[in-house]
C-alpha cells in the first residue's frame, strides 16, 4: 500500500498535489518542472502558493512551540527551521519567475540563527535525558543514553564532555558473555578439539550490545553472562565390518558353429554363403561387499547462568553425533557378468578404520552447530 501510494503521489500533477495539501511535494514538482520550462505559468501560482502556505502552517506551529516553553518541543522546533531552510534553497535555484503582470520572487530569510539555537538547545535536552538514563545504572538505560548521546552529537559534535560519557555508556551497555567448556567425561580432550568445538561463527549471535568471549584474559572485564558447556559423556563404537555377498549371472556369446547338413558339409544359404549360428554360455561373478562402520556420540548440556544476580537462566540439552561409513567390495569370477554400477563398487578399496581420538575430533563439528543453535534460541534471556 505504502508504494501504490508513493507511485501514485509521484504521478499526481503539482495542482493536485496542492489542493490534497501536500505542499511540500506541490512545491518539489513545480521546481522540477520550472527547470524544465521557466515560462510555466500554471507551475509558477501552484509554486507562489503551495510555498506561501506552507511556510504560513510552519511558522505558526513554530510560535504555539515557542510560546509552549518546554523543553521537549526544541527538537521538533528545531526541524521546522530546517524544513523553511531547505524548502527556500530550493525556490531560490528557479528564481525569480516572470507572469504576464508581475515577478515572483520569494523574499530571503535568514534562518540560521534560529537553526543554531535549537541545535544547542536540542543538544542540551539530549544530554539532559541521557545523563538521566545514566544514573538509573542499567543496561537498557545505558543503552538508550547511548543513542541520546549520539543524537546530542548530531546537533553539537564537539557539546561538553559528550564523547566520553557516550563511549562510557556505550561500554557499561554492552552484555558480555563468557563462553566455557567444563569436561565431565572420563576423557581428557584435546585442546584442539576445544579450540574447534568453541570457533561458533559470531555472525547473527553478536550485535551491538552482545559480545562472546572465549577466554577470560582480562581480568578488568566484568562479565554478565556465563555460557557453560557441560560434556557429560563420550561413547565411541567399536569397528563394525559386515560383508554380504551377490551373484551375478549374465549370458554372452561364445562364438559360433556351422551348420552342417546329413553328409556333414557345411551347409550355404541362398546367396551360397556358409551358414553359421551364434554360440551363448553363461558366466558368473560374486561381488563380496564390506561396510565398514564406526561412530562417536557427545551428550551434555548448555547452561546460560546470568551474574546480577547470579542465578540459572536456561539449561538446554546438547548433542553431537557423526558417523564414519565405508563400503567396497571385491569380486570372484568373471567381471564381464557384472554391470557399471557394480564394476565401480569393485574398484574401491576398504579403508582403515579413524581412531577413537579422531572420531571424537569429528564430533566438534556438530557439536559447534548445536552450540550456535543453543545461543540462537535463547538469545532473548541475554539482556
Amino acid at each position: 500500500m505504502l508504494i501504490v501510494a508513493l507511485l501514485f503521489t509521484g504521478c499526481a500533477s503539482s495542482s493536485r498535489l496542492l489542493r490534497r495539501g501536500n505542499y511540500d511535494a506541490a512545491i518539489e514538482r513545480s521546481v522540477r518542472k520550472l527547470h524544465r520550462k521557466p515560462d510555466n505559468h500554471q507551475e509558477i501560482l501552484v509554486l507562489e502558493r503551495a510555498y506561501m502556505i506552507a511556510n504560513e502552517q510552519d511558522s505558526e506551529r513554530i510560535r504555539f512551540l515557542e510560546r509552549e516553553g518546554r523543553v521537549q518541543n526544541i527538537p521538533e522546533i528545531l526541524r521546522f527551521y530546517t524544513l523553511m531552510k531547505d524548502r527556500q534553497t530550493l525556490v531560490r535555484t528557479i528564481t525569480p519567475l516572470y507572469l504576464p503582470d508581475r515577478v515572483v520572487q520569494f523574499p530571503y530569510i535568514d534562518y540560521d540563527e534560529e537553526i543554531i539555537s535549537a541545535q544547542r538547545g536540542a543538544a542540551e535536552y539530549y544530554y539532559s535525558q541521557a545523563i538521566q538514563l545514566l544514573d538509573l545504572d542499567e543496561k537498557e538505560a545505558y543503552r538508550s543514553a547511548y543513542d541520546k548521546f549520539l543524537l546530542v552529537m548530531d546537533y553539537s559534535a564537539d557539546y561538553k564532555d559528550v564523547h566520553q560519557l557516550a563511549y562510557d555508556a556505550r561500554y557499561k551497555g554492552i552484555s558480555r558473555v563468557l563462553v566455557s567448556v567444563d569436561n565431565r567425561t572420563h576423557l581428557k580432550m584435546a585442546p584442539d578439539f576445544l579450540q574447534r568445538m568453541l570457533t561458533v561463527d559470531p555472525r547473527g549471535i553478536e550485535d551491538e550490545w552482545l559480545e562472546l568471549y572465549y577466554e577470560d584474559l582480562d581480568e578488568t572485564i566484568d562479565f554478565d553472562y556465563y555460557l557453560i558447556i557441560n560434556l557429560m559423556s563420550v561413547v565411541v563404537s567399536p569397528n563394525q565390518t559386515s560383508e554380504k555377498d551377490q551373484v551375478f549371472r549374465k549370458t554372452i556369446e561364445d562364438g559360433f558353429e556351422y551348420v552342417l547338413d546329413d553328409r556333414g558339409n557345411v551347409m550355404k544359404d541362398s546367396l551360397g554363403n556358409d551358414i553359421r549360428i551364434t554360440k551363448y554360455k553363461d558366466i558368473t561373478c560374486t561381488v563380496i561387499e564390506t561396510q565398514q562402520r564406526k561412530s562417536a556420540n557427545i551428550d551434555g548440556d548448555l547452561e546460560l547462568v546470568s551474574e546480577q544476580p547470579r542465578r540459572l537462566l536456561m539449561r538446554e540439552p546438547l548433542t553431537a553425533y557423526t558417523v564414519f561409513e565405508h563400503s567396497s567390495a571385491r569380486a570372484v569370477g568373471d567381471l564381464n557378468a557384472l554391470d557399471e554400477e557394480t564394476l565401480v563398487k569393485v574398484g574401491i578399496d576398504p579403508l582403515p578404520f579413524p581412531s577413537d581420538e579422531e572420531m571424537i575430533f569429528r564430533t566438534a563439528d556438530p557439536l559447534r552447530k548445536a552450540i550456535r543453535g543453543a545461543i540462537e534460541k535463547n538469545k532473548n534471556l541475554i539482556r
